[in-house]
């Protein structure tokens, strides 16, 4: 009986351990993305560039930044900041949640994935449980970072020589992210709502399949430095601090790698009713037909400078919290707690019980 009770107290840890796993991915995602908002700003206007107007002289980053400031100010940076914000906080839960609660189950119930094939569908799966709640957020946000201000919206990108392409009818302006959210789900529905859905998923999988392997990667590369070439048996590093470069690093790998599909994404997600892609591989061929390799990896460096410390950010905020919070629930019982190891079905306590 007291062999049962155990089990069961070690059992209930877990699970809950489970859900502290998804408030605290959920906590750090929505802390990288508000933290990291007005890059993204730059980077969806510098991508919405070749579509929105009619020059052929795109702008550079810091003449983006630049032009920004000028219409809108320091507002114009954080349009669309509340349902990126709701995004990352879907996404960041189910992405950690589900990577500590499934990668141990896969490798045992199926050791032929084990390692980093692990992680990278336990990452995948994650991310596209998120998406649900994540792609309209996505398509809110872009389409308000796009038009910034009112003001700008009507007659900024006139004044710097950016005349809208005339065929192109737009969207009406967007005040809030709950107008936003009524007014494309009236004016073209649920499609409206997850449009790029497809893109998005053809993005994301990868890139947080690539992530969580890139990060488990660097964490394996650095145990086997500590234990290769540092003599000093006390010697350890922060894992906050540790979350912080590495997560920066497996963020910026996985971003540029996964920059092309980023390009098609958000062209699909604010080209609005009035379609000039049909459907993510048109959008592909379309892109590469007109602008070249260069047009497929536009915004790269913007994104990468918005993914580097956004992702660490959240992996540090992950650590962290892990470190401070999770804490108490290690006893003799419950070993690995923090790398979410899940009791084999056959191991001794539950044959005893």
């Amino acid at each position: 009986m007291a062999i049962q009770s155990s089990t069961s107290s070690d059992t209930t840890q877990k699970h809950f351990f489970v859900m502290k796993e998804f408030l605290w991915g959920a906590i750090a995602g929505a802390f990288g993305e508000g933290m990291m908002h007005p890059v993204d700003t730059v980077k969806t206007r510098i991508q919405s560039q070749a579509m929105l107007t009619a020059s052929k002289n795109p702008k550079s980053i810091l003449q983006m930044v630049r032009a920004v400031w000028i219409a809108d100010g320091l507002r114009g940076f954080y349009r669309g900041i509340a349902p990126g914000v709701t995004g990352s906080l879907a996404t960041g839960a189910t992405y950690f949640g589900v990577i500590e609660s499934t990668k141990k189950w896969i490798e045992e119930s199926h050791p032929s994935l084990g390692g980093h094939w692990a992680h990278f569908i336990a990452g995948a799966v994650g991310d596209t449980l998120g998406s649900f709640v994540y792609v309209p957020c996505e398509v809110m946000k872009q389409r308000m970072q796009v038009q910034g201000t009112l003001t700008s919206w009507s007659s900024v990108m006139m004044k710097d020589n950016l005349s809208m392409k005339p065929s192109l009818q737009m969207y009406g302006y967007y005040t809030g992210m709950f107008q936003a959210g009524c007014s494309i789900l009236k004016e073209q529905g649920l499609k409206g709502l997850y449009a790029g859905y497809w893109s998005t998923l053809a993005r994301d999988v990868p890139f947080a399949g690539l992530m969580v392997v890139f990060y488990e990667g660097l964490k394996d590369l650095t145990e086997y430095g500590k234990q290769n070439y540092i003599r000093d048996p006390n010697f350890r590093i922060n894992s906050s601090v540790e979350g912080l470069i590495l997560g920066g690093l497996a963020g910026g790998f996985s971003a540029y790698l996964t920059t092309p599909l980023d390009v098609v994404k958000t062209r699909l997600q604010i080209q609005g009713s009035t379609l000039r892609y049909n459907g993510w591989l048109d959008a592909i061929r379309s892109i590469w037909m007109v602008e070249g390799a260069r047009g497929m990896f536009r915004g790269s460096i913007p994104r990468i400078t918005w993914y580097i410390p956004a992702s660490a950010l959240t992996f540090m905020a992950v650590e962290f919290l892990r470190d401070r919070f999770n804490e108490g629930l290690s006893n003799p019982n419950s070993q690995d707690v923090a790398s979410m190891s899940v009791e084999k079905k056959g191991s001794p306590l539950q044959g005893a019980a």
